[in-house]
C-alpha cells in the first residue's frame, strides 16, 4: 500500500504547477510546506523573494497560508516551490510599461547611445596614438 501512495503523489502535482499549502516547519535554510494534496515540499531561503532575505521568518510564519510555484521535483519526489517566481507573474506588467518605447524614443536613444560610443572610441584612440609607448615594436 506505501508504493501506491508514492506513485499516486508523485502524479498529483508537476513542475510548473502553482500550488498552495501551509507552512509546517521553518528552518534557517528555508520552509516546510504541507500541499493541498497532502504531500510535503520545501521553499529554499533564495525562493522567498528577489530582495536579500536574512531570515525566512521576515517572509513566512508557522501555519501561515503560502501559493508558490513547483520548481523540482527530483528522483526522491522531493518537491522545490519558489514563491518570488510567482510575484515575477504580478509584477511583469509594471516593469513593461516602464520599458515600453515608442519608435521615435528608441531610435532617439540609440543614436544618443551610438554618437557617445563613437566619441568614446575617437578618444582612446587618440591617446593611443599620442602615447609615447605606442610605436610599433621590432623595426627602427
Amino acid at each position: 500500500m506505501m508504493v501506491q501512495e508514492k506513485v499516486s503523489q508523485t502524479t498529483e502535482v508537476k513542475v510548473g504547477d502553482i500550488v498552495t499549502g501551509t507552512v509546517e516547519q521553518i528552518l534557517p535554510y528555508g520552509a516546510f510546506v504541507r500541499l493541498s494534496t497532502g504531500q510535503k515540499a520545501m521553499i529554499h531561503i533564495s525562493e522567498l523573494a528577489y530582495e536579500y532575505v536574512k531570515k525566512v521568518e521576515d517572509i513566512l510564519k508557522l501555519q501561515q497560508a503560502v501559493e508558490a510555484k513547483v520548481i523540482k521535483i527530483d528522483e526522491r519526489s522531493r518537491i522545490d516551490l519558489s514563491v518570488k517566481q510567482i510575484q515575477a507573474r504580478t509584477e511583469r506588467p509594471r516593469q513593461q510599461r516602464g520599458a515600453a518605447l515608442t519608435g521615435d524614443d528608441f531610435e532617439k536613444k540609440l543614436a544618443s547611445f551610438m554618437k557617445a560610443s563613437d566619441q568614446k572610441f575617437t578618444d582612446m584612440n587618440k591617446k593611443n596614438k599620442e602615447s609615447p609607448g605606442s610605436k610599433p615594436r621590432g623595426k627602427k
